[in-house]
């Protein structure tokens, strides 16, 4: 980020492995990553000032089928999102967008926080994507939201996936442009 002209990290990067994924804002600790676990990976660069905010998961070697499955869920999850989020619409219906995908495959218990946040001078600001956002404040044209569905497996493992979007009265205008598909998460070694 750094040497493409970044001024500095936007917060602390998080890099999570096996069971620490489980929880979306891990700390590190001495685990070692292992072939087929999930690696959640949550970074943000800030550039001008302003505060950008992705998360990854990404498998070493492989990734087994179940979390495969689960992956795939999760992405058609953010998908979903990023489909039908617009302005002029509530937090609470963007973040019920994403969670209701996941309740489809017996998920949603397992999606522990919000749909997402709003995103510039600071990393996270309003508006808020969550069910708890009030019904009447309705998400405003021009602003930067990350789209960022997960699930949090205790003792497992955890998959997010995280986007920024800016919003327009139509749709909203993916910012990320890092790959997501499942393919392109898995780290294969020589």
């Amino acid at each position: 980020m750094l040497r493409l002209g970044a001024e500095n990290v936007s917060f602390d990067p998080i890099v999570a492995c096996g069971a620490n994924g489980a929880r979306p804002h891990a700390i590190p600790g001495p685990q070692k990553l292992k072939p087929g676990e999930p690696i959640v990976i949550d970074m943000g660069a800030k550039y001008q000032g302003y505060c950008a905010d992705m998360t990854r998961t990404v498998f070493l070697d492989y990734a087994p089928d179940i979390w495969q499955d689960r992956y795939n869920q999760v992405l058609e999850s953010q998908t979903h999102a990023e489909n039908h989020l617009r302005a002029g619409i509530s937090g609470r219906e963007a973040d019920e967008y994403a969670r209701s995908v996941l309740a489809k495959y017996q998920l949603a218990e397992f999606f522990t926080h919000s749909l997402g946040h709003g995103t510039g001078l600071e990393i996270h600001e309003a508006p808020s994507l969550s069910a708890r956002a009030p019904e009447d404040q309705l998400l405003p044209a021009g602003a930067i939201v990350t789209i960022e569905p997960g699930i949090y497996l205790s003792g497992e493992g955890g998959i997010r996936i995280e986007d920024a979007a800016v919003l327009t009265s139509q749709s909203c205008v993916v910012l990320t442009t890092a790959p997501k598909s499942l393919e392109s998460m898995i780290i294969k070694r020589k």
